[in-house]
């Protein structure tokens, strides 16, 4: 053993020391940390951390005059309660600095909520110093899960993993408390550089050794610098040959699901938590940001991290600021000739000559909250014109057209630029069920040129498992990407038990989210089906996602997920104990309402599953996927008369889900009135043209009716589909 070892060894696991222990000997450091957002990310109440108007300052918000005040030194608030009255309540925590600043409010059982109206902490001439509440469009009151009080302003579970070090939630299933702690309240330095106890012993020993005792080495920038090449594009000077850095400031700065607690700095972020693919709700199908997604997940799909660019070559990790001021930041790399006029076509000093202006554009989150899309692309209003997605050149020049843009970008560069994101068109066609989505989603998902979540993305979205959409999951399972083997796996779970078995190496994947995913898509498997060697490694791998989903107990998903097992391991009573808690947590949580009349159904309990749903729209009404639901357990029972209302309903409500009304109209089949089936099906290939179970159905019910004139017509559509 090395003698640095064999010190390590001695000195026992490292825990966390405090950022005044490292500032003795990182002074510079600290200093740029202190005043930073990081450092003022979670602060205790107190006259000098807290920014809003307290000086008997009200604001009213959907009938309620929240008063705000001090009181014998502390600061206070008047507002509606769980229960709808007003109560006092004292501020504990302020959570963030600018360009709003929040507040936190302790709970008997161990909760701290987030107060959704906020101080706006931007100078009075930008609009700010003003309270102002987050859900302005909105009227939410005491019940609603986005009231102050509910379960999505939870701080121990939405907010505190990211606001400060070494976060422990704490959550305890028997008693339905939180004991939350963590080592710092703020993000301090070993949030990012790992417990610091063992690097300490070693600043203490008199000769030094290569091992310095930290858990993770951030070093990747060091005597790194960038040329330039034969064609002036910035060059690193040796390839970027890990992802540490970038991994880490993931872990916050990501759209993500907390899988394990436990971190081991340097390890990658899948190891602790579900990366968010590029989901139509969260981005845009060019892979702008949409969504509150933060930064990685853009930042996986540009040119940069492709060239080796890291975090840090942009930010300062200390004091978060930029490396240079404006455009300097870019032309760190860049040749100052993109800062001409002749690159951009803006007046120089304009806000459209800046290089954010084009390549970064800014979305608003939290009213007021602006933030730069990270994925660094070419403007193209070209995609805007055939596929609706926005463009920096409109977000600015809002009274012209994207067709306007498009052609002038096109005047100014003698061609359309393309960029490095090339699947943009694809995830649309995906999006849209056009015909050889399928097709196309296989060809990104091996195109190794396009990025990582980009192909991930497509492989979680091959529904149809063609010969060349499955040979793209077999590929993806051994890919060097964590995010598209996890995505294979999750796909390939759709299959029936037997046919899953191939997914049984994947339990012995050095990612946890991996073998995690690889353990569900397991659920229901026999032993005897997978080889023995990877008994263990199943267990073991079981063992984790029940330990990810009760860490994520005071959570409705984290018990949807334990149901998921329990019901496919044929374990009704677990799995129904399961949701129950999820209700028990958010009554209003619709996808545990429909697993669990799902549930009954699968055991027989029609009855069951109609009382669970009706009681269901009492909490939820006009929800489409519980009025769905609750026609299709009529329909089991024989009452399709009774069905056609909900049925009918809940396709009017989601006209975007093409399945909804497709039921419906085969219902209205059943039911004897085959015209109004026809139009129903009309309506839907409407909006969804290339949609395959009402093309089949229309085709039939026209063909029964003698029309065969216009069967044809839709049978020629479903006959171009591949």
């Amino acid at each position: 053993m090395h003698l640095d070892s064999q010190h390590a060894a001695s000195r026992g696991p490292a825990t966390f020391v405090g950022e005044t222990v490292c500032a003795t000997c990182h002074p510079r450091e600290a200093a740029a940390w202190r005043g930073s957002d990081h450092q003022r990310a979670m602060q205790p109440a107190a006259t000098e951390t807290v920014l809003g108007d307290f000086a008997n300052a009200t604001f009213t918000y959907a009938g309620i005059t929240s008063t705000f005040f001090e009181r014998d030194g502390k600061h206070m608030v008047r507002t509606d309660g769980p229960d709808g009255a007003l109560h006092e309540y004292e501020i504990t925590h302020t959570f963030g600095v600018a360009p709003l600043q929040q507040y936190l409010v302790a709970f008997p059982d161990g909760r701290h909520q987030a107060l959704e109206i906020a101080w706006d902490s931007r100078p009075s001439r930008a609009g700010g110093q003003r309270w102002f509440h987050l859900y302005p469009d909105e009227a939410i009151t005491h019940g609603d899960p986005l009231h102050w009080t509910g379960i999505a302003e939870n701080w121990n579970a939405m907010c505190a993993d990211c606001h400060s070090t070494n976060v422990r939630k704490a959550w305890s299933a028997q008693t339905q408390r939180y004991a939350t702690h963590f080592a710092e309240m703020s993000v301090a330095c070993e949030a990012c550089h790992g417990p610091g106890t063992q690097h300490v012993a070693w600043a203490k020993q008199p000769q030094r050794g290569a091992d310095n005792g930290l858990a993770i080495a951030l070093d990747e920038r060091a005597g790194v610098y960038w040329t330039r090449d034969a064609t002036n594009k910035p060059a690193r000077n040796r390839p970027r040959t890990s992802e540490r850095e970038i991994e880490m400031c993931a872990r916050c700065h990501s759209r993500r699901g907390l899988l394990h607690e436990d971190v081991v700095h340097g390890q990658p972020v899948s190891d602790d938590y579900r990366v968010a693919l590029l989901d139509d709700e969260l981005y845009y199908p060019d892979g702008q940001i949409k969504g509150e997604v933060y930064e990685y997940g853009s930042f996986l799909q540009s040119r940069m991290f492709a060239e080796g660019v890291t975090c840090s070559d942009c930010h300062d990790p200390h004091s978060q600021k930029l490396r240079a001021p404006d455009d300097g930041v870019c032309l760190q790399c860049h040749a100052a000739s993109y800062a001409d006029a002749k690159h951009h076509f803006h007046t120089q000093g304009s806000a459209g000559a800046r290089c954010v202006s084009c390549h970064m554009p800014a979305t608003t989150y939290m009213v007021i909250d602006e933030r730069r899309d990270h994925s660094l692309r070419v403007p193209r209003p070209d995609l805007s014109v055939k596929l609706g997605v926005p463009n920096p050149c409109n977000g600015c020049h809002r009274d012209r057209s994207a067709t306007w843009a498009a052609a002038t970008v096109e005047r100014w560069y003698g061609h359309t630029p393309a960029g490095l994101q090339q699947f943009a068109e694809t995830l649309s066609a995906s999006t849209r069920g056009e015909p050889g989505a399928t097709q196309r989603l296989a060809q990104l998902a091996a195109d190794d040129s396009q990025p990582a979540i980009a192909r991930a993305t497509a492989i979680d979205r091959l529904r149809e498992l063609t010969p060349a959409a499955y040979g793209a999951l077999r590929d993806g399972l051994g890919d060097a990407s964590p995010l598209v083997r996890h995505a294979s796996v999750h796909a390939l779970a759709a299959l029936e038990p037997r046919s899953r078995a191939g997914i049984a190496s994947l339990v012995a994947d050095p990612v946890r989210s991996v073998r995690f995913e690889a353990a569900a898509a397991l659920a229901g498997v026999p032993d005897e089906q997978i080889a023995p060697e990877l008994h263990a490694l199943r267990a073991r791998a079981t063992a984790e996602y029940i330990a990810a989903q009760e860490l994520n107990g005071d959570r409705p998903e984290g018990n949807m997920g334990l149901a998921a097992l329990y019901a496919a391991e044929q374990d009704a009573a677990r799995a129904e104990a399961s949701l129950q808690r999820a209700l028990a947590i958010d009554p209003a949580y619709v996808p545990a309402h429909v697993n669990l009349a799902d549930l009954y159904r699968a055991t027989g309990r029609d009855a069951d599953a109609e009382h669970q749903l009706r009681g269901a729209l009492v909490r939820v009404p006009h929800h489409p996927a519980l009025l769905h639901a609750l026609g299709l357990a009529l329909v089991r029972q024989h009452r399709l008369t009774e069905a056609l209302e909900p049925l009918r309903d809940a396709a009017r409500v989601d006209r975007d889900n093409p399945r909804l009304g497709y039921v419906y109209a085969v219902a209205l089949h059943d039911a004897g009135d085959r015209d109004a089936s026809v139009r129903e099906l009309e309506s839907v290939l409407e909006r969804h043209p290339y949609d395959r179970d009402s093309l089949t159905a229309i085709i039939a019910f026209l063909r029964e009716a003698g029309d065969a004139r216009r069967a044809q017509t839709f049978a020629a559509r479903l006959e171009a589909q591949p």
